[in-house]
């Protein structure tokens, strides 16, 4: 008997039809100048400028972010050529229950930047209603804050993209006038934030703290690279557009020109609050250099920025990850709450500490993914997929009991290989689970397991967007086979 149901499932989890995809370039750069003014970036800034100038920091970080920008780019491919999430196509490389166990931690990851980010939007909230009213709670500012972030994100995309375009012209201000007061704190104290270093370092560990910097950037939004197909596939692109740039053009847009410039930025701010107050949370740098009701807008900025940056580049990606992990019974609106959950239950408050550390071993973990990621879609499926096949629990993505080994072999010595070289962790991670998995599915695990859009690579069968398509899958159960010789008793 064939199992019937539907568990691989899910209305959010459907392939994105060309006209359901709302944000233009436009609209996804103005999503990224929220996105990139986190804690992370504030403290790659404070902790560059103790070992390098401050140019070498922002020299540091525009390599990083562009580099990342583009690995995201590679793989958002995958959302706009077909219109799939990250969890869905994580199945080709992993299998049908093995894409569980990486998209978990990312899933994790993502809901734990989620309080990070939302405990640091609360520090800002707290000390906005410290300064106006005197009401000094932080965990009280933390639920709120969360409880409204939540709230935003569970309505849906366009929602997020709406709050996001009020949000990012004001951040663009007031980060500007950031910089001018922190900048005049620092000149106060007697250092001018362009020349002066806490503990300079030359020659090998010069080089060394240069790409901690460069892999710190990458490391953090290797979270974005891995899942960036769950954003992607919102975004418009034209059809039957066989030119990759043309059809990757809101993606350009913001991964590659908004993110570098708006995350520089950011870490330029992190720096020189170090210089100005010896911290790099720009919350106590901006309570010493500024007060009254310009402090209070200025805190305005971070809340608003925490928020702008949850929704996009945690929530969704958290929620639609456990949604994929539970099938139907699992909503988007369910996994936003557990997303939620999860980040709450975590302490974030806690894990200030040890940012830059945990950026460089996630970043090399995550890598690995994207290695995988790109070797399965470009070299060995060359951007063919059999997306029906996707949404069945005994189609070709089944493998050995719903696992594909050599994934989970190539993403374990490849996250392991980052963690030894973690000055080095994305370009490691990446090309070691890129390798693994060409070599070991091309020799071994696709010549037991055939691949319907590898052994046929048809453009009609097996392309999206680039051949006018819009997958269509039922929500219908997969018909129960019965054999005759089995008897019914009603």
């Amino acid at each position: 008997m064939e199992k019937g149901g539907n568990y691989l499932k899910s209305p959010d989890l459907l392939p994105i039809s060309h006209g359901n995809r709302k944000i233009s370039a436009f609209g996804f750069s103005v999503i990224w100048v929220g996105m990139a003014v986190v804690l992370a970036a504030f403290a790659i800034g404070g902790s560059g400028i103790q070992s390098l100038p401050l140019g070498w920091v922002i020299a540091g970080t525009l390599l990083g972010s562009v580099l990342i920008g583009i690995f995201m780019t590679i793989i958002g491919d995958i959302g706009v050529e077909h219109g799939l999430s990250f969890p869905v196509y994580m199945r080709a490389p992993f299998g049908t229950i093995g894409t569980h166990i990486p998209s978990l931690v990312r899933g994790i990851t993502a809901s734990c930047w989620f309080g990070i980010n939302t405990y640091f939007g609360a520090t800002a909230m707290n000390a906005i209603l410290a300064t106006l009213f005197g009401f000094d709670n932080w965990f009280i500012c933390f639920l709120l804050f969360a409880t409204v972030q939540l709230v935003n994100t569970a309505l849906g995309i366009k929602a997020v993209e709406r709050f996001a375009d009020l949000a990012a012209p004001i951040i663009i201000l007031i980060s500007a006038w950031m910089y001018v007061s922190l900048s005049d704190k620092a000149l106060a104290e007697g250092r001018d934030v362009w020349t002066w270093v806490e503990n300079p370092v030359t020659g090998g560990a010069a080089f060394t703290a240069f790409m901690v910097v460069v892999m710190s950037n990458m490391g953090f939004w290797a979270t974005l690279a891995a899942d960036m197909p769950s954003l992607s596939r919102f975004f418009k692109a034209p059809k039957n557009e066989r030119n990759w740039f043309r059809r990757n053009k809101a993606q350009l847009a913001g991964s590659v020109i908004a993110m570098p410039l708006t995350n520089t930025f950011m870490v330029i701010i992190g720096a020189v609050s170090y210089v100005a107050v010896m911290n790099y949370d720009p919350v106590v740098g901006l309570q010493q250099a500024a007060s009254g009701f310009i402090l209070g807008i200025l805190l305005l900025m971070i809340v608003l920025a925490q928020w702008s940056t949850n929704t996009s580049a945690n929530v969704i990606p958290a929620a639609t990850i456990f949604s994929n992990v539970g099938g139907p019974r699992v909503p988007f609106w369910a996994g936003v709450i557990l997303a939620g959950i999860v980040g709450i239950v975590v302490q974030p408050w806690s894990l200030f500490g040890i940012i830059i550390p945990a950026l460089l071993v996630i970043g090399g973990i995550l890598s690995a993914i994207v290695g995988i990621l790109f070797t399965d879609y470009y070299v060995l499926r060359k951007r063919r997929v059999n997306v029906h096949d996707l949404y069945k629990a005994d189609g070709q993505f089944r493998y050995m009991n719903g696992i594909n080994i050599a994934g989970l072999i190539s993403w374990i010595v490849g996250g392991f290989a980052a963690y030894w070289l973690s000055a080095y962790s994305f370009f490691v991670g990446f090309g070691v689970g890129a390798i693994m998995y060409y070599v070991l599915c091309k020799y071994w695990y696709f010549n037991k397991y055939k691949q319907a859009e590898i052994e046929d690579p048809s453009d009609e069968k097996y392309l999206g967007i680039t051949a006018g398509r819009d997958w269509e899958i039922s929500l219908d159960p997969e018909p129960v086979i019965i054999p005759e010789s089995v008897d019914v008793k009603v």
